[in-house]
């Protein structure tokens, strides 16, 4: 891998869905059975075994199909992005939320989140914090976009309650209110469900800093319930990554290289473990696994390494080493890629883990946008038309 990566093609934005996306299919055809001589409920158990691209390709209602809410998804990218003038503009969200299609190599604005959020009182810079962004929590659950904690003007908790988009209905729908709205927390996800572990609220407290909440995505109308506490407030001091690997949530009490504070929630037994020696000295930067099994992987901020986490050993093995992963600061892990963005949240590093190739490729984001968080998740339905 050369040490100075090319600039990357910037990727497209869509005017319209990807159904309508201008390729070598023949138009005109969307009467038209998918496969002649077969009902179309046949045809597309035939058809989900072809790769997406090939669906995409070929002619409008195989295109059609693919992003139908009834029809397998293929995984996107999604992204938490900022642009400069949002903090001036106090009549625009400071973020957008946005999906990059893989087959189409377009990005998309997802759907207005609700307008009774609020969502423009999260502020981004502040002046007591120059050199560095302030954060704004999400986390990929249950298949779901969730967006939890974020900061105000007055440096307090932004959201009273989560906020989660669902691709495949394209809706976004509210979360149960927090028992303690926070900020600076540890955030992560397993088997569906959303963890929140410490915090500061509107003042620091040692109860919310100690504490740990759940929220079942999967149980329409289930409420924040508490989990055994943290054994310290240790986790209070800056936003962290809780990554799910073997039934354990991992996190960190500080990112990238110095000196730091670990902790294992077995998920299983309700309780907290202390980190493995190896696990904790080789967490040098952003971390993610595979919500559905695998895994821990983390990218060394310093020296561009991908590495993944053997629990069996208690050691790390370095995936690739690549100039584009330096500096990395926010990652996601699913389906065999792992994504990566650095501080300045221009690019997107993307590493194909899957098959042990090593393959690496790069996205950039909409002219004029930074990259805030990244999620791997199903890609977005459209509107069949």
């Amino acid at each position: 891998m050369a040490n100075a990566p090319p600039q990357p093609p910037r990727a497209k934005r869509h005017k319209s869905s990807p159904v309508d996306h201008d390729g070598d299919g023949v138009g005109g055809e969307d009467q038209q059975p998918l496969l002649p001589g077969l009902p179309d409920h046949l045809a597309q158990q035939c058809l989900a075994l072809l790769p997406p691209s090939l669906l995409f390709s070929v002619c409008r209602p195989w295109r059609r199909l693919l992003y139908s809410p009834t029809f397998p998804p293929f995984l996107s990218l999604y992204a938490l992005l900022s642009s400069p003038t949002s903090d001036a503009d106090l009549d625009r969200d400071p973020i957008g939320f946005y999906a990059y299609d893989p087959i189409s190599t377009t990005w998309a604005a997802l759907p207005s989140p609700p307008p009774d959020l609020p969502l423009r009182r999260v502020l981004l810079r502040h002046p007591s914090f120059i050199a560095r962004n302030l954060p704004v929590q999400s986390v990929a659950a249950g298949g779901h976009l969730v967006v939890i904690a974020g900061t105000t003007d007055h440096l307090l908790p932004a959201l009273p309650r989560p906020l989660a988009f669902h691709p495949s209905s394209r809706r976004w729908r509210l979360g149960p209110p927090f028992p303690a709205p926070r900020r600076w927390c540890a955030a992560g996800a397993a088997s569906g469900a959303v963890y929140l572990a410490s915090g500061v609220g509107s003042g620091y407290s040692t109860e919310v800093a100690r504490s740990v909440e759940r929220w079942d995505l999967l149980h329409r109308g289930a409420a924040w319930e508490a989990v055994a506490p943290l054994r310290d407030s240790r986790f209070s001091r800056e936003a962290v990554e809780a990554v799910t690997s073997k039934g354990k949530l991992c996190m960190v009490n500080l990112r990238g290289r110095g000196s730091k504070y670990g902790a294992v929630y077995d998920i299983g037994s309700d309780r907290w473990e202390v980190m493995p020696p190896g696990l904790l000295s080789g967490w040098t930067g952003p971390a993610a696994a595979d919500e559905s099994g695998g895994p821990i992987f983390v990218a060394d901020e310093e020296i561009g390494e991908l590495r993944s986490y053997a629990w069996d050993t208690d050691t790390w093995r370095v995936v690739i080493k690549s100039e584009m992963l330096k500096r990395a600061t926010y990652m996601a892990c699913a389906g065999g890629k792992v994504c990566v963005a650095s501080a300045d949240g221009d690019v997107v590093t993307i590493v194909d883990v899957g098959r042990g190739s090593g393959r690496i490729w790069t996205v950039v984001p909409p002219i004029g946008m930074r990259i805030m968080a990244l999620h791997i998740l199903p890609r977005m339905s459209w509107p069949q038309s």
